[in-house]
């Protein structure tokens, strides 16, 4: 699939589609062979248990809110204004323990088999089966965690 040259609107995805993803709401914004963004709405003690994509570097830049994470074994978190840089082949999990939804683009680059994973698992309710059909679309699934504990917003980032 090739990039093509346009505006993707703020309230406005991709084909008119979002997709529902263990209760997490995702929106394509960009889509290309190079890379692939999406929005994605998590609700309050919402969570992505730990995984890892062997073929992508993985972003995440929190728009409203906060996300706790699990990068490469270590306890972290993001808000408003942070990027979060994920490179191919190490371990992350991401949880909102925040109280509040949290709103972030994410975005993968190569794009890799993202897309057809969202829309196989669009509605999935089983996290199992997730887990399950991830592999298939190189999305390795990790043993899983309880969350990632929060910890104090570094200063710069509290006030």
């Amino acid at each position: 699939m090739h990039e093509t040259p346009d505006i993707t609107r703020k309230n406005e995805s991709l084909d008119s589609v979002s997709w529902n993803i263990l209760g997490q709401v995702y929106t394509p914004k960009q889509m290309s062979d190079d890379s692939f963004s999406w929005h994605a709405m998590f609700p309050e003690e919402s969570f992505v248990p730990p995984h890892v994509h062997p073929h992508q570097d993985e972003y995440i830049y929190v728009l409203e809110g906060r996300i706790d994470l699990i990068l490469d074994g270590k306890t972290t978190c993001a808000s408003a204004g942070d990027l979060v840089r994920m490179p191919r082949g190490i371990p992350h999990a991401f949880f909102n323990n925040s109280g509040a939804p949290a709103h972030a683009l994410f975005w993968a680059a190569p794009a890799g088999k993202l897309v057809e994973l969202y829309r196989r698992i669009h509605n999935m309710s089983s996290p199992a089966e997730v887990v399950k059909v991830a592999r298939e679309y190189d999305v390795v699934f990790l043993p899983p965690v309880s969350s990632a504990a929060p910890v104090p917003l570094p200063a710069t980032a509290a006030a």
